[in-house]
């Protein structure tokens, strides 16, 4: 088979929509090889991994995969991270790069693996994140967690890790007398004087900077990446809160994809070192990725079920 890699712009909502595949027929039709039937593999990207920016570096694993494989690479730009469960499980897509709550939700509707997580320096005690609450360091009025209420609060998405699930559970943490929950978090003036979502972690970060919301979550590492390549001052924004320790993303595989091919997978993961890939992807510069499975989430999982009400 001749390999060749191309970058769609396709969003997988759309794709979804023309999809002639089925979750009963998926597993057929995707399990012969990596390619299955259509010879094609492939990744699903969330927005905050499909930037102009990374395209060149997304598209730079795609081609190394394809040689390593032996067939066609395809990277599909995400719109949500709803859409890439979907794909997952319906086969539209084979593999996906997702943060740990879409991770817990999509465990909840198909049987995804994580396969490999990423890890700073590829180093098992730094696959790890925080996810932080930022103001702008002009507002006076905002210098930690407990000075939100009240204010304008723009999280990430419904399905990120440190874009929405860890953040609403430390804040209704640190207002135990307010008994919090999700909902009253979420809807405009029970909490915040109006919340919304902006989409992605680069998103959120140019609207506190404009002014736009007082408040969002970030997560520590996109924010120091986002400085670093120029798309913010350190000076523009304050940290007022951090987080826990996060497990780090992962790449997951979706139900259909056979043993041999998640061999195949994870041996080629665990020995890329394309370093603009992590730079520019995985916004981690010197990371690596290394060997998970289902136990590194479980915590998360389990949070993402008292928070939702699994």
């Amino acid at each position: 088979m001749k390999c060749r890699t191309k970058l769609t712009g396709v969003t997988l909502s759309a794709l979804m929509a023309v999809s002639l595949f089925s979750a009963a027929g998926a597993e057929n039709v995707k399990a012969s090889s990596p390619g299955g039937e259509d010879g094609v593999f492939t990744i699903a990207y969330a927005p905050n991994e499909s930037t102009t920016e990374s395209a060149d570096a997304r598209n730079g694993l795609a081609e190394d995969l394809s040689e390593f494989l032996g067939c066609e690479v395809e990277e599909i730009q995400a719109s949500d991270y709803n859409a890439i469960i979907e794909a997952l499980r319906t086969g539209s897509a084979d593999m996906a790069y997702m943060g740990s709550q879409a991770l817990a939700l999509g465990v909840e509707r198909t049987e995804l693996e994580p396969i490999v997580m990423k890890a700073e320096e590829g180093d098992p005690e730094k696959a790890i994140y925080h996810s932080v609450l930022i103001a702008s360091s002009a507002n006076e009025d905002i210098n930690s967690i407990e000075d939100i209420k009240g204010k304008t609060m723009a999280f990430v998405d419904p399905d990120s890790t440190s874009g929405n699930l860890v953040p609403t559970a430390e804040i209704i943490q640190a207002f135990p007398d307010e008994e919090l929950n999700s909902d009253m978090l979420h809807t405009n003036g029970d909490f915040f004087e109006a919340v919304s979502y902006s989409g992605s972690h680069q998103a959120g970060l140019q609207a506190v900077i404009k002014g736009d919301v007082d408040v969002v979550p970030i997560s520590d590492q996109i924010l120091a990446s986002e400085i670093a390549n120029g798309n913010a001052a350190e000076g523009d924004v304050k940290v007022i809160h951090e987080s826990g320790a996060i497990p780090a993303e992962a790449m997951v595989v979706a139900e259909h994809v056979d043993q041999d091919t998640r061999d195949q997978l994870t041996e080629f993961l665990t020995s890329y070192d394309n370093e603009e890939y992590f730079t520019d992807v995985i916004k981690v510069p010197g990371a690596r990725f290394i060997e998970c499975d289902m136990s590194d989430y479980e915590e998360i999982i389990e949070l993402n079920k008292i928070i939702n009400d699994f």
